[in-house]
């Protein structure tokens, strides 16, 4: 009796724990599904301003890493990183939890648009198109904004500022599934290279056989013919050529000197000399002390397995995926399989996903391009992660096949969240186990330059596809109206300025499309 007792009591606690912790989720996170608007950029702000500045669940640094491992795996970017900081905070089931209150309210209204779209005739009326077409245009100023605020974060040097500089205008000018992978994994490297400074000894050499060369000819070089000169012009000559000889006697002592190195620019003092400020010299030989509450109880074995497991799901679903081997697969299986494949490779979160996600249903004959566009433009102006865009166009395709709308939904849903969520979960496992060494953070300073980088590269392409009317096929840019340009710099100049946040943004947005629709028609 006291035994069932005991275990009563027990299993009572243990209840009492898990429900406090359920509350503290919530409490925490619930309002971000309906209030964050704008998009990754404009969440890992909200996030930083929340989790890091707020109720410190976690330091700022660890905060730039959850910002490098979402940005460098593939999926949902802020999804991924509010999963992290809830699984650190409070652990798999809070984690979990926290992505349930996160992406379903967004999940929900999308699914109730599709609804609606589903059931309205080929041309929507004029104004729907301007209102659609303001929110775009304010949604670019509000991502924008907030890539300007991450940059003062990821840029700490030179380096950095050159890293965001070329991984934006690289972005802009190519798009493929491999190229923004690519662009991380070389921010990354040259952060690597730069800090341990591989190339300053080459570099260095190569300088000093070009001084030394200069002074060989200039030492070897045949005297000018001697001329008759007066004291003054005597004097002349010589104040002429004393910057040659002071470079002479600069360089030739340090040639002729006992130490073969002493002229080199780069000396065994400054291969210590840190290079920047995440370069310290007490980061060169003291790892980061990383706080009990801050670690995690995954380890780097689980983490690979977690990984490898999920790999060989995905070999799975892609060998299934293939005509070869089921000719007659099901629809809702080939949409599960489209998303599957979507949220594995696709790097660089909702503004890059949503317009590639055009090649996996609307290549397919699953949407029309008219209710794609529409998708498109109603999911920048809804809370929450812009993969909930996959719900609409699931939605969509299973009823214009006479199949459940839900179920349509509900296997898109999963499809496109799963793959980023088991991925970072399996990283995180790693990343304890890595995260000390210096190598890793010679890294993280690279890989947080480029992602920055990336979200002007999103701004350039939500603004070229944002300006939608009836008739158009596949949206025109903003710049092709001035007005649009207008609201984008309201918009922009609202958040930076007189403290407008994102909300309020966007609703100005679409009253000034409403205005300016007003205008026209009149």
């Amino acid at each position: 009796m006291a035994i069932a007792t005991s275990r009563d009591s027990g299993l009572a606690g243990h209840v009492q724990v898990l429900a406090h912790r359920a509350w503290n989720v919530l409490r925490a996170n619930w309002i971000l599904g309906f209030t964050s608007f704008g998009g990754p950029p404009v969440h890992f702000k909200i996030f930083n301003d929340k989790f890091v500045q707020k109720s410190k669940w976690i330091d700022e640094q660890l905060y730039q890493e959850l910002f490098s491992i979402a940005q460098a795996l593939s999926g949902p970017a802020s999804t991924k990183m509010l999963y992290c900081i809830n699984l650190i905070q409070d652990g798999f089931l809070a984690a979990v939890f926290s992505f349930l209150v996160w992406s379903l309210p967004g999940a929900i209204g999308m699914f109730g648009l599709s609804i609606g779209v589903s059931n309205i005739n080929d041309t929507l009326p004029r104004p729907v198109y301007a209102l659609l077409s303001g929110l775009n245009a304010a949604t670019v100023g509000v991502i924008a904004l907030a890539a300007v605020e991450l940059s003062h974060k990821a840029i700490t040097d030179k380096l950095t500022r050159i890293v965001v500089f070329l991984s934006a205008t690289a972005g802009m000018l190519y798009n493929a599934l491999w190229y923004f992978p690519l662009l991380m994994f070389l921010a990354g490297l040259a952060t690597l290279v730069f800090d341990y400074r591989w190339l300053h000894r080459p570099v260095a050499a190569a300088n000093r056989g070009v001084i030394r060369l200069q002074w060989w000819k200039r030492s070897h070089a045949p005297s000018p013919p001697q001329t008759q000169a007066t004291d003054n012009n005597t004097t002349l000559a010589a104040a002429q050529s004393q910057p040659d000889d002071i470079e002479l006697n600069t360089i030739a002592p340090s040639a002729q000197s006992n130490n073969p190195r002493s002229d080199l620019p780069l000396t065994e003092q400054d291969a210590k000399t840190p290079t920047s400020p995440h370069m310290s010299a007490t980061t060169e030989t003291e790892p980061r002390i990383v706080p009990r509450e801050l670690r995690l109880s995954i380890s780097w074995q689980a983490g690979t397995a977690i990984i490898g497991c999920f790999f060989l799901s995905f070999i799975i679903v892609m060998v299934l995926r293939s005509s070869a081997v089921l000719p007659a697969s099901p629809l809702l299986y080939r949409l599960f399989a489209n998303m599957y494949l979507a949220g594995t490779i696709i790097f660089g979160g909702g503004p890059v996903v949503v317009p590639l996600l055009r090649e996996y249903v609307v290549a397919e004959g699953w949407v029309s391009p008219r209710d794609f566009l529409i998708g498109l433009a109603l999911i920048q102006a809804f809370p929450g992660p812009n993969f909930n865009f996959a719900v609409f166009l699931g939605s969509l395709t299973a009823i214009k096949f006479g199949q459940s709308a839900v179920v349509g939904a509900l296997i898109a849903w999963v499809g496109i969240f799963f793959p980023g969520l088991i991925l970072v979960h399996g990283t995180l496992g790693i990343w304890g186990a890595a995260r000390s060494r210096r190598w890793v953070k010679a890294v993280l300073r690279g890989v947080n330059a480029g992602a920055v980088g990336l979200i002007y590269t999103a701004v350039y392409r939500i603004w070229n596809v944002g300006y939608i009317d009836e008739g158009f096929q596949f949206g025109r840019s903003l710049g092709d109206d001035p007005w649009w340009v207008v609201v984008t710099a309201t918009s922009f100049v609202g958040g930076r300025w007189f403290g407008f946040n994102a909300p309020v943004a966007i609703l100005l947005g679409a009253v000034m499309g409403l205005v300016r629709y007003g205008v026209v028609s009149s």
